[in-house]
């Protein structure tokens, strides 16, 4: 694979934060350490210095990553380990995933794929490019073998190229607030609730009782995101996309068990600010106080941001556009 020298583009960086709210108890597993006679069989993660539950950021960017490739109908052709399938762009430009002998999908590549160019995607290795393409980026090697792909004359690749994540997604921790009045539950549990549950074998009646932890509904976290802008032309449909996935997950679930009732969210205050690459080089040349974020006004909630997305995307488009950026 050719080494490329050129420099990824840094137009700026928006971010936006919110208030996570926990409308159903939730369950996001932290792995048990210990093994106690009536303890919980599955404790959620928490702080390791504080004792405070979180959610991980991780936790957070895979729901929201799994929810746009459904919403964009996108093919599963990589596997993720322990008989899962999901979907990422093997290389930059379009090809071909040969997911098992002679059976072939086509991906998009990472720099126009609305997935992998906002989450990430991992080069993939023997995967089918044609052939004029991979000339083109300077991918096509002596003696590799070639055939037709659904009309198009290919040749196999040894290894794709990465595509770094636009989308970063902070670890949210407890509001003030929040961590507060939940120091203050009495469930033998510091700060979460118990969840007792039942699985009844259908022939002998046989009873299998579980412990898990969750964390009670009411509780509110602090919800941040960080987009990075490469492409002017391409971020404001990025940002619709993240909108919409916020909007699918208050309708899903976050963490594990939600087809139970567990983990049903909701996002408030959401509070946007861009900061350009030209503002990062002024920043320490201007007197205190003036190089602040010009931030958004604020939206109330998810069905707010989707009904005023207009207002979002003037915000962009008059800070990235030539001209705009300080």
């Amino acid at each position: 694979m050719p080494t490329s020298y050129a420099q990824k583009p840094l137009l700026g960086k928006l971010s936006l934060t919110s208030h996570l709210s926990v409308e159903t108890g939730l369950h996001i597993g932290g792995g048990g350490e210990n093994l106690d006679i009536g303890g919980l069989d599955k404790p959620v993660i928490r702080d390791p210095l504080t004792k405070y539950p979180y959610l991980p950021g991780s936790s957070i960017k895979g729901k929201l990553r799994s929810t746009l490739e459904r919403l964009l109908n996108k093919p599963l052709n990589r596997t993720g380990g322990s008989g899962t399938w999901r979907y990422e762009s093997d290389d930059l430009v379009n090809g071909f995933t040969e997911v098992e002998e002679g059976r072939f999908i086509a991906y998009e590549g990472a720099s126009t794929c609305q997935i992998s160019r906002l989450f990430g995607s991992t080069g993939g290795s023997k995967f089918w490019m044609p052939i004029e393409a991979a000339r083109e980026e300077g991918l096509l090697e002596n003696n590799s073998p070639t055939q037709t792909i659904q009309g198009q004359n290919c040749v196999r690749i040894n290894r794709g190229r990465n595509a770094p994540a636009r989308l970063i997604i902070r670890d949210s921790h407890l509001l003030p607030d929040s961590a507060a009045k939940l120091k203050q539950v009495d469930t033998g549990l510091y700060m979460t609730e118990w969840k007792f549950e039942n699985g009844i074998d259908r022939v002998t009646a046989a009873a299998n009782p579980r412990q898990l932890e969750r964390v009670p509904a009411g509780s509110k976290f602090q919800f941040e995101l960080v987009y990075t802008v490469e492409d002017k032309d391409q971020a404001v449909e990025d940002l619709q996309n993240i909108a919409i996935a916020l909007a699918i997950l208050e309708d899903d679930a976050l963490g594990g068990h939600g087809s139970r009732g567990y983990g049903k969210v909701r996002f408030q205050n959401f509070e946007f600010s861009y900061r350009s690459l030209a503002q990062y080089r002024q920043i320490t040349n201007t007197p205190a106080g003036t190089s602040g974020l010009q931030p958004l006004e604020s939206i109330a909630n998810t069905q707010a941001l989707l009904d005023n997305f207009g207002s979002l995307r003037d915000y962009i488009e008059q800070r990235v556009l030539p001209g705009n950026e300080s």
